[in-house]
C-alpha cells in the first residue's frame, strides 16, 4: 500500500508540473525548444538519417519501390525480420515485404547500414482528385557520418540496379512480334507480346559441349561487360549469326540464349516492315536486356549479295507509276511496294540508332550464308558466327540422354564397348543427319526400350550413309580418327571458312552469268529491231 501511495503521489506531482509548464510556456516556445534539443542531439550523434517517403507530392517515389524490393528480396530474408508475403501479377516468384516498424541491417562496401520501415496513419486530408493512401510509409536509412561519402550515391545506385534486375527476373519473359503494317496496340507499342515459355536450355541443346561452353562464356562476358563497353567506347550490343542446314537447332539455340540470360525475345518479321524509318521505330521501342531475332534473313526480303547483279523484272513483276504517284502492277493491281533496303538493315544493326538502348543482342539465322551480303557478316554487326552442323556423336549422346532417359554420361560410358554404341559413333558422321531427324526417331521408339531404339537408330544411320554412297567400315573409320587426331573438327572449321568465303565467289560467278545473259538479250533485241 505504501508503494502504490508513493507512486500515485509522484504521478500527481508530474501532472501538476505538466500543467504549470503548459500554462507558463506556450506551444510555439515548446516546439522551438524541441527543435533545438533535436539539433543538439543530431550534432553530437555519430549517425546520419535519410528518409525515403512512399509519395513525393502526388506521384510515387521510385527509390521507395526500389528499396522495398531490394530489402524484401535480399537483406530481409537473411536477417530473420518479420516479413509479409506477396506475389505480383504476371510474376513467376514470391516476394517478401518488410513489416511495419521493423528494422533490417545491410552491408555495402564494408559499411553497415540500418533500414527502418515506418508506417503512420495519415491525418485528415482535404478534397483531392487523386486520393492518397490512408497510411504514410517511409524507409529511414541510418549510416555513420564517416561512411557518408563512401555510401552515397554508390549505395543507392546499387539498390536501383539490383531492384531492376530482381524485377526483371521475377517477371515472366515475353516473346514479341511486330504488328502487321506497324499498327500500334492499346499501349502505343508496335510489338505484340506473348509469354515466352520455350523450355530449351544449353543443357538440352544437341551440340558439342566444348562449343556450347564457348558460347555460354561469350554470353556471360557480354552480360557482365558494362564497364568494358563503356571503357572501350563501344555500344553495348553483340551480334550472332546462326547458319547451317534446316533442322540443326537454330531456333532452339535462340531460346536457350534467352533462358540463359533471362532476356526478352523480339522476333522481327521483315516482310511486315514497309520502310527503313519504320525499322528504326521498331528498334527504338525495344527494351534493354533483349534479343532481337531475324530468322531466315535470306528469305525475308531481297538482301542478297550486292556483288551479284539483280535480275531484270519479268513481265509479271513490272510496276508502273499511276497518276497519283502510287505503284501499280502492270496487270492493274495495286501494289504498295516495300522500301526497306540493305542499307537500312545495316544501320539497324550497327548504325547510330543501334545504340539507343543497352545490353541488346542481334541474332540472324539463315540456311544459305552464301546469299547474304558480306557487309552484313562483318565484325561489329555479326560478331560471332556459329555453324549449326549435322548431328555429331557428342550431340547424339545428349539426345540419347534427353529422349531415352540415360542418367548422365556414366551410363553411356558403360555402353561405349557395346556394338550398337560403337556403330552409332562410326556411322553418325557419314549419315549427315540433323538433330531434328534424330529427335523424331527417338520419340517414335522411346517406348520400345533403350536397346531397341538405339538399334533402330543405327539401322537408319547405315541406310542413309549407304544411300549417300559414303559408307565406310568401322575399322577404316577408327583408323582415320586415330590418324587424323580430331580431323572432324578440322573438316568442320574448313566448312565454316568455305561458307563464309563463298559470298565473294558466288558474286563473281553470278556476275559472269549475268554478263553473258545481258549479251544474249542485247543480241536478241537487235535481231527483233532488224
Amino acid at each position: 500500500m505504501e508503494y502504490w501511495t508513493a507512486l500515485a503521489s509522484l504521478m500527481g506531482a508530474f501532472a501538476f508540473l505538466q500543467g504549470v509548464v503548459h500554462a507558463m510556456f506556450p506551444a510555439e516556445l515548446r516546439a522551438a525548444l524541441a527543435r533545438l534539443l533535436g539539433r543538439l542531439t543530431r550534432a553530437f550523434s555519430p549517425y546520419c538519417y535519410f528518409d525515403v517517403t512512399e509519395m513525393e507530392g502526388m506521384s510515387t517515389n521510385e527509390i521507395y519501390d526500389a528499396v522495398q524490393l531490394y530489402l524484401s528480396s535480399t537483406a530481409a530474408p537473411a536477417s530473420g525480420a518479420r516479413l509479409s508475403l506477396s506475389r505480383p501479377l504476371n510474376a513467376s516468384s514470391f516476394t517478401f515485404g518488410l513489416a511495419a516498424s521493423d528494422r533490417v541491417v545491410d552491408t555495402f562496401a564494408g559499411c553497415a547500414v540500418t533500414w527502418e520501415h515506418v508506417v503512420a496513419p495519415r491525418q485528415g486530408q482535404g478534397f483531392s482528385w487523386r486520393p492518397l493512401p490512408e497510411e504514410k510509409r517511409r524507409f529511414t536509412l541510418r549510416i555513420r557520418r564517416g561512411d557518408r561519402d563512401k555510401l552515397l550515391p554508390a549505395y543507392l545506385d546499387h539498390i536501383l540496379a539490383a531492384a531492376a534486375d530482381i524485377r526483371r527476373r521475377s517477371q515472366d519473359r515475353m516473346l514479341y512480334t511486330n504488328a502487321r503494317g506497324g499498327v500500334m496496340d492499346t499501349r502505343g507499342l508496335p510489338w505484340d507480346p506473348v509469354p515466352f515459355k520455350h523450355p530449351s536450355t544449353f543443357d538440352t541443346l544437341a551440340m558439342d559441349p566444348a562449343r556450347k561452353a564457348a558460347i555460354m562464356a561469350d554470353l556471360r562476358d557480354f552480360a557482365d561487360g558494362s564497364a568494358f563497353y563503356e571503357r572501350t567506347g563501344r555500344a553495348w550490343k553483340r551480334g550472332y549469326l546462326l547458319y547451317g542446314p534446316p533442322g540443326t537447332g537454330k531456333s532452339s539455340m535462340i531460346a536457350a540464349m534467352g533462358n540463359f540470360l533471362g532476356y526478352d525475345v523480339y522476333d522481327l518479321e521483315l516482310t511486315e516492315v514497309t520502310s527503313n524509318a519504320e525499322l528504326r521505330k521498331l528498334l527504338m521501342k525495344t527494351t534493354s536486356k533483349s534479343i532481337i531475332v531475324i530468322e531466315d534473313i535470306d528469305c525475308s526480303v531481297d538482301l542478297t549479295n550486292r556483288a551479284a547483279k539483280p535480275p531484270k523484272p519479268t513481265k509479271q513483276q513490272l510496276r508502273l507509276p499511276s497518276i497519283d504517284g502510287t505503284m501499280v502492277d502492270q496487270d492493274g493491281g495495286a501494289g504498295a511496294g516495300r522500301s526497306i533496303t540493305l542499307s537500312g538493315l545495316l544501320n539497324f544493326t550497327d548504325g547510330l540508332w543501334s545504340c539507343c538502348g543497352a545490353e541488346r543482342i542481334f541474332v540472324f539465322t539463315t540456311n544459305h550464308v552464301d546469299k547474304l551480303d558480306p557487309a552484313l557478316l562483318r565484325s561489329g554487326r555479326m560478331d560471332m558466327h556459329i555453324f549449326m552442323s549435322y548431328c555429331s556423336f557428342p550431340a547424339l549422346k545428349i539426345l540419347l540422354k534427353n529422349y531415352l532417359g540415360f542418367q548422365g554420361d556414366e551410363e553411356l560410358d558403360r555402353l561405349s564397348d557395346s556394338d550398337t554404341m560403337r556403330g552409332l559413333e562410326e556411322w553418325v558422321d557419314a549419315a549427315e543427319i540433323t538433330p531434328a531427324d534424330v529427335s523424331e526417331m527417338l520419340i517414335k521408339n522411346r517406348r520400345s526400350g533403350k536397346a531397341e531404339a538405339m538399334q533402330e537408330l543405327l539401322d537408319v544411320f547405315r541406310a542413309r550413309a549407304e544411300k549417300r554412297g559414303r559408307g565406310f567400315s568401322g575399322g577404316a573409320a577408327s583408323a582415320g580418327k586415330e590418324a587424323g587426331g580430331g580431323g572432324g573438327e578440322n573438316e568442320e572449321e574448313e566448312e565454316e571458312k568455305r561458307a563464309l568465303e563463298s559470298p565473294k565467289e558466288a558474286g563473281k560467278e553470278q556476275a559472269g552469268i549475268d554478263s553473258c545473259a545481258d549479251g544474249q538479250d542485247e543480241e536478241a533485241e537487235g535481231k527483233k529491231q532488224v
